[in-house]
C-alpha cells in the first residue's frame, strides 16, 4: 500500500492481480497505528514514520507465509509496493529469502539523511543483501525518489551484482500509477502494468 494506507486503489490493484489468476494479498500496514486522514498530510506523514521497519517486515513475512501455505500456491511469491510501499518492498527483498520477485514503484526515502529507532538503516545500505530480482519503476519528475537517487541505487545494484530492471518514465512524477489522483499518467501506468506482469512471469512462475 502507499502512504495513505489501504485505500480503495490498493485493493483495486490486488483485484487486478486476482483477475490475472494470481493469489493476491494487500496487507494493511497501519493496523496498529490506525489509518491516517488522507486529506491531512501531517497525519499521513506522522503515521507513515511511526511504523517500525522491523514491524513492517514481520507483517509482510506473515503474508508471505500465508500465501505459500495456500493449496493453490506454487510456492513462489512476488511483492509490489507503491510510494512508501515501494520502500517496504525493497526492504523486504533485502531482508527476506521468501520473495522471488520484487517491484518497487516510486519507493521514497531510499536514501535517509537521518536515522530513527523506527528507521535505523537506509534502504540503500541494505542492497548488498537483496535476495531476489528487482524491478524499479519511477518518474523523471518525482523528487522522492529523484532521478539522481534512482541512479545511486542502480550503482549499488551494479556494485553488488544484483539482478534488476529499471524504467524511468518521462513526463511522470510520483504516484503516476494512481488512477484516482491528478498525478496519474495513463500511458506510463499501462506500460508499467505490462512490465510488471512480464517480470512476474519471468521470475515468479518459473
Amino acid at each position: 500500500m502507499e502512504a495513505f494506507g489501504l485505500i480503495e486503489h490498493s485493493k483495486d490493484v490486488a483485484r487486478h492481480f486476482a483477475e490475472q489468476e494470481y493469489i493476491a494479498v494487500a496487507p494493511d500496514m497501519y493496523t496498529r497505528e490506525g489509518s491516517p486522514d488522507p486529506s491531512n498530510m501531517d497525519s499521513v506523514v506522522q503515521t507513515m514514520f511511526a511504523v517500525p521497519d522491523t514491524q513492517a517486515v514481520a507483517d509482510l513475512e506473515g503474508a508471505l507465509t500465508y500465501i505459500k501455505r495456500l493449496p493453490d500456491s506454487n510456492g513462489k511469491v512476488g511483492a509490489i509496493g507503491f510510494c512508501s510501499g515501494g520502500r517496504y518492498t525493497l526492504i523486504l527483498g533485502c531482508q527476506s529469502t521468501n520473495v522471488d520477485a520484487a517491484v518497487d514503484s516510486a519507493g521514497g526515502f531510499i536514501i535517509q539523511e537521518q536515522h530513527t529507532p523506527q528507521r535505523p538503516v537506509s534502504p540503500l545500505d541494505m542492497i548488498p543483501t537483496l535476495a531476489c530480482p528487482l524491478l524499479g519503476l519511477c518518474g523523471e519528475e518525482d523528487p522522492n525518489p529523484s532521478p539522481a537517487q534512482v541512479a545511486r541505487m542502480q550503482e549499488e545494484l551494479d556494485k553488488y551484482g544484483k539482478t534488476y530492471e529499471f524504467r524511468m518514465y518521462r513526463h511522470a512524477g510520483h504516484a503516476f500509477f494512481a488512477d484516482y489522483h491528478p498525478s496519474y499518467r495513463a500511458a506510463a501506468a499501462q506500460d508499467m502494468w505490462h512490465r510488471v506482469l512480464v517480470f512476474y512471469d519471468k521470475y515468479r512462475k518459473a
